[in-house]
């Protein structure tokens, strides 16, 4: 890629939002497309929470991709959250992305998303993932179901595990996007804070090693993360909130087990992303019904303060 990039003319350069029901693949599409893992990745529902914003850049010009939490029905005020932040998502970008799986039957997560983007004033791409699972025939029918819902702007099959059909989609994005100025330097990945990522990658080995509810009722906010002097080692706090004293006991597990695969499995991840080595120090601390509590999720980063 050519350094400068920012000075070609004709570049396109946008937003794209990425919006699906939960677990239909969105993290997983987009960590793919920008080949980093930024966003956290498990086969749980909300497993995106916030909106979490990356950035691709070639020589083409540059993509903004939005990963929008699942859209599903609102049990609690973080489900508003992420409910609402979904929906502002689409009235901030130049693209949409809806990820469908490969299926005939369109469920009410996605009659809610179908009905949003009826009204959209953007170009609409339908992209249906996880093509590694059908067949040719199935996914034939799954693209004339969806076709005769709404008339998408482009249809593009994809499978984010495999790597199938990334690089069409890209020239997809490009053709669809206006033309204009780079919005982040051309090595930039994602715009996220680091501890956020951290956070993020923690949550996620909790979602992977916990059973049943508890993943819901857990959030994770990093309390120190700091380089040594020397620069050889990252030092990071982090607590795992629950909801309830009986989660607290599952999530460390007998005698600590639990939360040493947890931090391990967490520790290797970190890792990886800041290619250095890390000390990390899991705690559990409860505090109950945080997820209805407007405090405590603003706390915790999913409630911006209000404006003066």
């Amino acid at each position: 890629m050519s350094d400068n990039i920012q000075e070609k003319e004709n570049i396109r350069s946008g937003f794209a939002a990425l919006v699906g029901r939960p677990n239909v693949g969105k993290s997983t599409l987009m960590n793919a497309l920008i080949g980093q893992k930024i966003a956290a990745v498990s086969n749980r529902a909300q497993t995106t929470r916030k909106r979490i914003q990356t950035v691709y850049t070639d020589e083409r010009g540059q993509v903004v991709f939005l990963d929008t939490p699942g859209v599903t029905k609102a049990k609690n005020r973080l489900g508003d959250y992420m409910l609402e932040t979904a929906r502002n998502a689409l009235t901030e970008v130049d693209l949409v992305l809806w990820l469908v799986e490969p299926s005939t039957f369109i469920g009410a997560g996605e009659r809610t998303i179908l009905e949003r983007l009826k009204g959209s004033r953007v170009p609409v791409v339908l992209a249906v993932n996880k093509t590694d699972t059908a067949s040719k025939e199935q996914l034939a029918a799954c693209i004339d179901t969806y076709r005769k819902e709404m008339d998408f702007t482009e249809v593009v099959p994809v499978s984010a595990v495999k790597g199938d059909g990334l690089e069409e989609l890209l020239q997809v994005i490009f053709r669809l996007l206006p033309e204009g100025p780079m919005y982040f330097d051309a090595d930039t990945v994602t715009d996220e804070r680091m501890r956020d990522i951290a956070a993020e990658l923690i949550r996620e080995q909790a979602l992977r090693h916990l059973d049943k509810e508890i993943p819901h009722g857990i959030a994770v906010l990093v309390e120190r993360f700091s380089e040594r002097p020397d620069g050889s080692i990252t030092d990071i706090d982090a607590t795992i909130i629950c909801e309830r004293e009986s989660h607290k006991g599952i999530i460390i597990g007998r005698k600590g087990t639990m939360l040493r695969k947890i931090g391990s499995g967490a520790r290797r991840e970190i890792e990886d992303m800041l290619e250095q080595q890390v000390n990390l120090k899991l705690f559990v601390k409860v505090r109950p019904d945080w997820r209805d509590n407007a405090m405590l999720l603003k706390e915790y980063g999913y409630l911006a303060p209000k404006k003066k």
